[in-house]
């Protein structure tokens, strides 16, 4: 047995029957004007508008959240500030009151050479 192809006439009517059928399928799709189709849409506009609160409530937190963390670091830098020139003012001190122990070991040490030099004499 030989295949037998279709010859055109058929091939034609199946391609009119597809379209026959791809129209009659557009056709039965509901109106826009379909109550159930503005409930639908009446709902995803719902649904848009709950997201666009929710992303409205959001940035207002994070813009909340950011001004707090602002407000931290701000804190934050003059506590570093104040302990740094505390640092600095007890540096200063102790640096004066090794060179005031220094003058005194100077002067000590100075009246002894004088000292062991009068006996000397």
């Amino acid at each position: 047995m030989a295949f037998k192809g279709d010859n055109f006439k058929d091939r034609a009517t199946a391609a009119a029957e597809a379209r026959k059928k791809l129209a009659e399928k557009f056709k039965a799709m509901p109106k826009p004007d379909d109550p159930r189709i503005q409930q639908l849409a009446a709902e995803r506009k719902a649904i848009a508008e709950a997201r666009e609160a929710r992303m409205a409530e959001r940035a207002i937190a994070k813009a909340e959240e950011e001004a707090r963390k602002a407000e931290e670091a701000k804190l934050r830098a003059v506590e570093e500030a104040r302990a740094a020139e505390e640092a600095r003012k007890r540096a200063i001190e102790e640096r004066a009151k090794q060179l005031q122990i220094a003058a005194e070991q100077k002067a000590a040490r100075d009246a002894r050479y004088a000292a062991r030099k009068a006996r000397k004499k």
